[in-house]
């Protein structure tokens, strides 16, 4: 992400928030049929809160408060990846859609941990 002079920094212009959202609706979008309401009402959560966490630590006043929520974000990636693994394996999820949003997440994950690195420093 590079910023103009008079540009702020905001959730919108980070890639990984912008990421995580289209993420997010296309977990939402393939699993809309999906009959088991405990699961679908699980990973939708958890792909939901990656994007609002980031969006709510880069509100934050406090470089600890940004890490914090971004950490949990973090946190989230790691809970949604495993019900992706889990969702394949019970044949709720594409093999192929659930791969391609693995490696997603995974992307999402390191990103996430070099805005906390570059936070800290």
């Amino acid at each position: 992400m590079v910023l103009n002079k008079n540009e702020k920094m905001t959730f919108e212009n980070l890639d990984v928030w912008k990421r995580s959202s289209r993420l997010s609706v296309s977990i939402y979008k393939e699993l809309a049929g999906l009959k088991d309401y405990g699961f679908k009402d699980q990973i939708t959560r958890a792909s939901l809160s990656i994007p609002s966490n980031i969006a709510e630590g880069l509100e934050r006043e406090s470089h600890k408060e940004k890490r914090h929520f971004l950490s949990i974000a973090r946190g989230s990636a790691a809970e949604l990846r495993t019900q992706i693994y889990i969702g394949i394996e019970i044949g709720y999820i594409n093999k192929d859609i659930g791969k391609l949003w693995i490696e997603t997440v995974k992307n999402i994950s390191a990103m996430l941990q070099g805005l906390i690195n570059s936070i800290r420093n």
